[in-house]
Order: C-alpha cells, then sequence, then structure tokens
C-alpha cells in the first residue's frame, strides 16, 4: 500500500507505483514515474522529467531530477531515469541532461551512492557500483559496472570510467581509467589491477593472469599507447577485448 505523509505534496501529474513510501514535506513535481516499492525521505525534492525504477531507497534531503547546472540550458524536456534497487543516501543531487549531448542522465541498477554524491547533467552510471561520500561527477561522465569511487573524488567532465575500477579516496580524476584498474593520488597514477574485486565477481584465476598480463603490457611494458593497444587487440580472451574496446574507444587518453 503506497503511503504518503500528509505534509508532503505531490503533483498530480506522478505517477508512484503500489508500495511506494513519501516522507514527510517531500515535493513531488512534474513528470515523475516512481515505481513498486521505492521509498523517498524526508525533505527531498523530485522533480523534472524524472524516472525511478523499483525498490529504491531514496534517503532524506535528497534532490533528485532539478534541472541541470549547464549555462547553455535553456529549459529544453531533458530527463533523468534511475533503475531497480539502488540506494541513494543524504543530500546526494542528480540532475537531468543536455541537448547538447543524449538528453538524459542514467543511473542503472543496484548502485550505492552514499551522502553528498553529485552526479551531473548526462552522466551514465552502470550497475552495482559503490560512489563514495563527497564523490562529485561532472557533466558527461561515465562509470561502468562494478566501478568504485572513494570518498571526496572528483571527476572531470567526459571522463570515461571502465567496469571494475577501484579509485582512491580524494583521487582528481582527469583522464579516463581502463577497466579492472586500480588508481588512486593527485596526479592519479595507477598502482595496479583490482584482483580482489574481479575475484569476489567471479572472475577465474585465469581470467585474473589475463587481465595482469594486459596490465602489465599497458603500463609496464615501455610500449607506446599505440603500440600496446595494437598488442591488446591480438588477444581474443573476453576479458582483454573489454579492455581493448575501452582503449579504442577513450577520447582524453588514459590514466598511464
Amino acid at each position: 500500500m503506497t503511503a504518503i505523509h500528509p505534509s508532503a505534496i505531490i503533483d498530480p501529474r506522478a505517477k508512484l507505483g503500489i508500495n511506494v513510501v513519501i516522507g514527510a514535506y517531500t515535493i513531488v513535481d512534474g513528470d515523475v514515474e516512481i515505481g513498486e516499492g521505492t521509498t523517498v525521505g524526508h525533505h527531498s525534492v523530485i522533480t523534472g522529467h524524472t524516472s525511478i525504477g523499483r525498490d529504491n531507497r531514496i534517503y532524506h534531503s535528497v534532490s533528485v531530477g532539478e534541472a541541470n547546472q549547464d549555462k547553455k540550458y535553456k529549459g529544453e524536456p531533458t530527463r533523468l531515469v534511475i533503475g531497480d534497487r539502488n540506494t541513494i543516501r543524504e543530500f546526494c543531487s542528480l540532475n537531468r541532461g543536455t541537448v547538447q549531448d543524449h538528453g538524459v542522465t542514467t543511473v542503472g541498477d543496484d548502485n550505492w551512492l552514499m551522502a553528498y554524491v553529485h552526479v551531473a547533467h548526462d552522466c551514465i552510471v552502470g550497475s552495482n557500483t559503490t560512489i563514495a561520500n563527497c564523490t562529485q561527477l561532472a557533466g558527461h561522465v561515465q562509470v561502468g559496472d562494478w566501478a568504485t569511487l572513494g570518498g571526496f573524488t572528483g571527476v572531470h567532465q567526459f571522463v570515461k570510467i571502465g567496469a571494475h575500477v577501484m579509485c582512491g579516496v580524494s583521487s582528481v580524476v582527469l583522464m579516463d581509467i581502463p577497466p579492472y584498474v586500480t588508481c588512486g593520488g593527485n596526479p592519479l597514477a595507477a598502482v595496479g589491477v583490482n584482483a580482489e574485486g574481479l575475484k569476489r565477481r567471479g572472475y577465474t584465476p585465469e581470467q585474473i593472469v589475463n587481465i595482469k598480463r594486459a596490465y602489465k603490457t599497458l603500463y609496464r611494458s615501455g610500449l607506446t599507447f599505440a603500440q600496446a593497444k595494437a598488442e591488446l587487440a591480438k588477444d581474443t580472451t573476453p576479458e582483454v577485448q573489454a579492455l581493448s574496446t575501452f582503449l579504442a574507444e577513450t577520447t582524453r587518453g588514459i590514466v598511464r
């Protein structure tokens, strides 16, 4: 049964699924859809063209679907789409997209966004990520599945962060981070493969060996970036092919 606190304000245009809970003094304003079983805490604002899936846990004082912070924005009908089973903690802010990109900010499923995280316009956040307190994603950032970003990490606009990346606390990310890489610091530096994370996600010892070998080719062989990409492209194992695809698509260069 849907439960809406008497002090909450719900726009007649909003569509709420069954068993949705809306806390005290929360405002749901605009063309908002909230899926079954999602809970929204007190003093939050959910607005704009925003779609939220099922079984999300949104804590208090969160801003979801507000207009983006791009000076070029002129009120175009852009969107925010959030998947299922995400946890979004206190004081997070997630903005809608811009027409200069694909017009949608996207957050996948089963993500853990800790307090004060900002997801700017046109970001694409995958699934099963952990984004720790006070991490800030600038516009057009992409974060791959299972990536972990330490607290107070700052990510420059248009940066791509690959799947299974582990990024340390207070990192300043100005260039792309390839899949599987552990990195940290300012200036940011790659320090190895996220082997423990890969083990937890079911990667076999053989697959991890393949990834470590690829890491050595990219970071320890003395090859230029172009030479390393060409060498890795010869490897037909799926895990290394995923890395090669990422490297082929990078536009900012990689942390190296």
